[in-house]
């Protein structure tokens, strides 16, 4: 795990440097990125000289010879090459004058991502404004996109920085999820499914089956992974802990992680600390799972558990705070924690005519097999006398804080979408799939095995090869040419002015990383936005209504884009800015005018009670 950790906190130090520094700085600049991955390169050859590691893991015997463990390793790691190769060596290309992408899922995604990384590279203030609405910070953990901003100040073209750390983040997930939990825990992740992917008996052809709108477990690789680039970082940085937990926790218990006879912990308290109190500024929902974990783990603690949790909450109580406060708009994001029992089964996208097909179709026989390991271990425990001060065996401590975070994600809303809530649940089913495994399906005969992992991964495998054959010809999302050409457009207008244009995910000036009144409206709805009163002042604006003037004053727009998309979408607009603003730049794909010139002192209101 030396290289793990290592890597991970070269991603963390650089990450977490550029943005303190840059802070203190005004904005990210050249000189402070590499200055950031200097000292990220340091704090990563610190990490890996003082990493206490334990062997790899050796496959526990099952009944069968070692040289199939070794072919069932290869296998996995042949289908996640496979997988990774195709997903990001075309996660953003170019085809002929125009931006492509691989995956249809990715098209909204990775256009959001885009812009955040190029607001980040463009100097803005950081914390910086929203680039996708008026009058709130960046309401995203957007980590991973501030580490791809500091290679693009040190002149990494941002198509192959993409490519680089999409695969270099699934090399450290495929080793995690391998240290975490072995060859299934590698198979979980990459053909988690129900049954649809079955459909394959009927029809004969490989597709997605659980990309289908009416499937809310779908693919873990194609849907999250590849889609939110946060998994990258997250993943592997949630197993890594987890597994230093287990081992440090419970060093004498019969494993396939088994400690190298060391007490010294396998992850210095610095690397631990630095790893989970900044988890909040790439993926608030690994934080919330985690934090989870070290609740439960607590609870079933001896002292020195209980001691060394008490002193890293302590300490990361603070860090954590602070990040969460950033990525939150300041704390004015509000909270969408909500009772909702059901989950997406009450939505009419997701839900099925009854409960028992609703969680059979999606999960198969996972929760059933789920409910047994658990039913026997518990009622084992039950059994066993605890003498006082004794630790929880290691399957009761981890197994307890998977069943509370799939409740929770069952019962509560975490988001306003629902289906979001994933993005927690999906650590239940991590934490579950090691002692699925080792407590319950490894102890059955060969066939039954077999049979039992043909039916929890064969609808994923389907839906896996499915989804990536899928866009062989690609997807657009831009044309170069109006890309660059309004990159030159604005490059001698202010970073932290905001424009007037239609509200869409791949908007020329989002991929140039400038600031909008509003973007898609639907990245505003999953960022918790009521943007209905923004949205009417933006349509009166760009239709000229008798009112332009006092909408524009109101929003704070400093410049008005008129381009393609805003001649197709407001074809009917008088544009009498034409006849009172200046033109600031102009070419084939379109014109910027400045707004600001007609009255540069007015109040503008609307964008400051938005909030």
């Amino acid at each position: 795990m030396r290289a793990l950790a290592a890597g991970l906190i070269f991603v963390n130090a650089a990450t977490v440097c550029g943005l303190l520094v840059g802070m203190a700085g005004g904005g990210l600049q050249p000189l402070i990125a590499g200055f950031a991955i200097i000292f990220g390169l340091l704090a990563a050859i610190a990490t890996y000289l003082t990493t206490n590691d334990a062997p790899a893991p050796r496959k526990i015997d099952n009944g069968a010879p070692e040289r199939y463990a070794r072919i069932e390793l290869c296998f996995l790691g042949f289908v996640f090459a496979i997988f990774a190769f195709r997903s990001f060596l075309w996660l953003y290309y170019m085809e002929g004058g125009e931006w492509k992408i691989q995956s249809p899922n990715n098209l909204g995604d990775l256009a959001l991502h885009i812009t955040y990384i190029k607001n980040f590279a463009n100097g803005v203030h950081l914390w910086p404004d929203n680039p996708i609405y008026i009058a709130s910070k960046m309401r995203y953990p957007a980590g991973v996109d501030l580490f791809n901003a500091l290679l693009v100040l040190l002149h990494v073209d941002l198509a192959q920085s993409l490519v680089w750390v999409g695969l270099l983040g699934s090399l450290a997930t495929f080793y995690a999820l391998w240290r975490w939990g072995g060859e299934f825990v590698i198979a979980g992740f990459l053909f988690n499914g129900g049954v649809v992917g079955f459909q394959l008996l009927r029809t004969f052809a490989f597709e997605d089956y659980q990309g289908k709108p009416d499937i809310a477990w779908k693919s873990i690789p194609l849907s999250m992974f590849v889609t939110q680039r946060g998994w990258l970082y997250a993943i592997p940085v949630g197993l890594l802990l987890l597994w230093h937990w287990r081992k440090y926790f419970w060093p004498n218990e019969d494993r396939q992680n088994r400690p190298s006879g060391s007490d010294r912990p396998a992850l210095p308290f610095a690397v631990e600390l630095a790893l989970y109190a900044t988890l909040p500024l790439f993926h608030v929902h690994t934080f919330l799972a985690l934090s989870c974990v070290l609740v439960f783990l607590f609870a079933g603690g001896d002292n020195a558990v209980r001691r060394h949790i008490a002193v890293l909450i302590a300490a990361a109580f603070i860090p954590a705070t602070f990040f969460v406060w950033l990525v939150s708009d300041n704390f004015h994001a509000g909270s969408m924690l909500q009772w909702h029992p059901g989950w997406v089964r009450n939505d009419h996208t997701f839900g099925r005519s009854s409960f028992l097909n609703f969680w059979f179709v999606n999960f198969g026989i996972l929760l059933p097999l789920v409910l047994v390991l658990v039913g026997i271990r518990i009622a084992r425990f039950w059994k066993q006398e605890l003498k006082p001060g004794e630790k929880f065996p290691e399957e009761i401590a981890f197994l307890l804080p998977a069943i509370a975070i799939f409740l929770a994600g069952i019962l509560f809303k975490f988001a306003p979408w629902e289906w979001d809530n994933l993005k927690l649940m999906i650590w239940a089913y991590f934490l579950v799939l090691p002692f699925l495994w080792s407590h319950l399906i490894r102890q059955w005969s060969e066939p039954v095995r077999v049979g039992v992992c043909i039916a929890l991964f064969g609808s994923g495998f389907v839906s896996l090869f499915g989804g990536l054959a899928e866009g062989k010809d690609g997807f657009g999302i831009a044309n170069r040419g109006e890309v660059d050409g309004v990159g030159a457009g604005v490059s001698v207008l202010p970073v932290e002015a905001r424009f007037a244009s239609h509200p869409t995910y791949n908007h020329p000036l989002l991929l140039n990383g400038r600031k909008v009144v509003m973007g898609y409206p639907g990245h505003l709805w999953t960022q918790g936005f009521e943007y209905n009163k923004v949205e009417g002042a933006l349509r009166n604006l760009m239709n000229g209504a008798s009112n332009w003037r006092e909408s524009a004053r109101a929003l704070g727009v400093r410049y008005l884009f008129w381009g393609r998309e805003e001649k197709s979408s407001y074809g009917t607009s008088t544009r009498p800015w034409e006849a009172v603003a200046p033109i600031v730049s102009s070419g084939d794909w379109g014109t910027i005018y400045d707004l600001d010139a007609l009255e540069p002192n007015a109040p503008r209101s609307l964008g400051e009670k938005s909030r």
